[in-house]
């Protein structure tokens, strides 16, 4: 029995959609994050040599509450993305999996997944090819979740473990191919 841990479950659960994806609480508890900027959300792309790989690196620079959010394009739709090394792999909202063309069957969530709040059934997938800036990666494992159940997705291991390296260092996300 395939388990996958989502390590953002808890927020996610709580309905931030996209770009709030996971973001924390308020600390004066005053409610929902204030959005992030533009800037925070777009991948800067950088060519370089890398150590292995293409030589491609992608770099993403850290939110307002430190984390980090990517819009990597799935059959060719940007979809917005909360990186999470927490997850197994890439979950993908019922609405986001929609926008991208693919619409698992009722009978398609059978996947059991463990979240904070619990444990539901999610479609197993795979996507053809996720590119961020110039990183691309084929053949990727991924799970799309029911509908009204996650906020927002997640650009999970099934996508980090294929690249040659990703590292934080001062702020930025630094993903290598």
């Amino acid at each position: 029995m395939l388990k996958i841990a989502f390590a953002a479950a808890t927020l996610v659960a709580a309905g931030y959609a996209g770009a709030h994806l996971a973001r924390g609480v308020a600390t004066d508890g005053s409610g929902p994050p204030a959005p992030a900027s533009r800037e925070t959300r777009v991948a800067a792309v950088q060519p370089q040599a890398a150590a292995g790989g293409s030589g491609i690196v992608v770099s993403l620079a850290q939110d307002s509450r430190g984390h980090f959010t990517a819009e990597p394009q799935i059959n060719g739709v940007r979809l917005p993305m909360l990186v999470d090394t927490g997850a197994s792999v890439i979950a993908l909202s019922a609405e986001d999996a929609a926008r991208a063309g693919i619409f698992p069957n009722a009978n398609d969530f059978r996947i059991p997944v463990n979240t904070a709040n619990g444990t539901i059934k999610a479609a197993s997938v795979r996507l053809r090819e996720v590119q961020l800036g110039r990183i691309v990666v084929r053949d990727v494992e991924a799970v799309v979740m029911p509908q009204g159940r996650l906020g927002g997705s997640l650009l999970g291991m099934s996508f980090l473990r294929r690249l040659s390296s990703f590292n934080v260092s001062g702020g930025t996300l630094v993903l290598r191919q």
